[in-house]
């Protein structure tokens, strides 16, 4: 017997998010998390091994700021842009004001990347 599927609003399912840079499970696909945040301010320096990331932007705008041994460059992300974070990249997203995006990568990466720390998110709630 199939499964029903259900449908999301992601729009309307950010009324749930009362947290800044608090990712939610909106659903998962082929072993990727569809997440939703609201983020203000800026993030950590993180990298994720052997991971790829991508971003989305549903409402607002942010910077993501990237930087390697020799540079550092910046990423300017508006509504409906969407981004890859190659695997291994360091990055910092950025955002003045609130802003509503969408992650998609893999079940279980850490937000913070390979390091534990007071803004880890390590149990995310689900929509």
């Amino acid at each position: 017997m199939s499964q029903v599927p259900k449908k999301i609003n992601l729009l309307e399912a950010f009324d749930q998010i009362t947290e800044h840079w608090s990712p939610h499970i909106a659903s998962c696909v082929n072993g990727q998390d569809v997440r939703l945040a609201k983020i203000e301010g800026a993030f950590d320096w993180h990298h994720h091994d052997g991971i790829e990331e991508a971003f989305f932007v549903l409402k607002g705008a942010f910077e993501m700021h990237f930087r390697d041994d020799d540079r550092q460059w910046i990423i300017p992300m508006s509504e409906g842009d969407f981004l890859k974070v190659p695997a291994n990249q360091e990055h910092k997203p950025v955002a003045v004001a609130e802003c509503w995006i969408m992650l998609i990568e893999n079940a279980g990466t850490l937000n913070t990347g390979e390091e534990i720390t007071d803004r880890s998110k390590l149990d995310l709630p689900t929509l």
